[in-house]
Formats: structure tokens, sequence, C-alpha cells
């Protein structure tokens, strides 16, 4: 069974002019070379001043003001979701007397929670320049968060379902150890 394919070939009707600008044409209108550089800023001087003109904005800003000078993407998001309701702030109470803003979605679960409280202690340790690897297998073995009384035990569990709405307060507690004998 020979199958004779015919292909029938034409040119291609490309226009001249495909509306860019040729490397001459755009150091004429002042394009920005491939180098990247425009007015003689170099890379790392033109993401300084973009990182000023952030600071600027979020100082400026009634909604974004109370975070950190050196703000994460993570940090912005999870205040603009506490604004507009999506998100929650829990306060975990150490026993030490500090209070941890810690913020989580509306749905979370305890392990959510514990996964956010590392991040946020994650997060203020290497911007203190302290330890920065803490052992949390360690952590959530010795120390517990409590609730109104109620220990969290259920890492699946939500935290609406222990009552835990905005604002609330959570203890972080050094778990009892039981007497070996």
């Amino acid at each position: 069974m020979d199958t004779e394919v015919q292909v029938k070939t034409e040119p291609l009707d490309i226009p001249e002019d495909s509306g860019q600008l040729s490397v001459a044409e755009g150091k004429e209108k002042g394009v920005i070379e491939e180098t990247g550089e425009k007015d003689g800023l170099p890379h790392q001087e033109a993401m300084a001043r973009v990182s000023i003109t952030i600071a600027e904005l979020i100082e400026s800003d009634p909604l974004l003001k109370d975070l950190p000078a050196g703000v994460t993407l993570e940090e912005v998001n999870s205040a603009i979701a506490v604004e507009y309701g999506q998100a929650m702030v829990v306060d975990v109470m150490r026993a030490d007397g500090e209070a941890l803003k810690i913020v989580v979605v509306q749905d979370a679960s305890v392990l959510d929670l514990k996964h956010a409280i590392r991040r946020h202690v994650t997060l203020r340790q290497s911007r203190k320049g302290g330890t920065i690897h803490i052992s949390w297998k360690y952590i959530w073995r010795s120390y517990c968060l409590y609730f109104d009384g109620q220990k969290l035990s259920d890492d699946r569990r939500t935290l609406k379902s222990y009552g835990i709405r905005n604002r609330d307060e959570i203890m972080f507690l050094q778990k009892l150890r039981k007497s070996r004998r």
C-alpha cells in the first residue's frame, strides 16, 4: 500500500516591520539595553532603590505599617488575609509571658498552627541573628498547646472544633513528666 503524499510549499508571508525596534533604533529612543542598565544604574543599585521604595510604601500603608522592616511576601499576604477575614491571629503565650502573634487560615488544623509557629520562630530567629536550627521534634515532644484548659492533642482537628477564634490565647506549656516509680 504505497500512498503518495503531496506537500504544497508556499513562501511564508512575514511582514518586514514586526513592530520591534532594531538595536540602533532602541538606543536612539532610550530603550533599556540588553545589559539591563539604563541611566548608568547597575542591577544591585536598582534593586536597593526598589527595596527602599517598597519599605516606604509599607510604612505609609495603614494596613501594612505594623509589619517588620525585612517583611516577606508571606507576611504581607497573611496581613491582607487577616483584614479580609480569610485568616485569624492567635496569640500563643509562652511560659515566660511572651506572646507570639501567629496568623493561620480560618479552617486551620492544629498541625497548621504548629507549622505556623515554626515559621514564625524561625523567621524571628533569623532576623535576630540567633540560633537558626531548632529541633522541632524535641519541642513537640516536650511542650504542648492548651486552649481554655484543653490540650490540643489531635493534629488533624481544626482550631474551630476546639472553639478557637480570632484573637484567642493559646498556652504553650511544658508537658508534665511521668515519674518512673
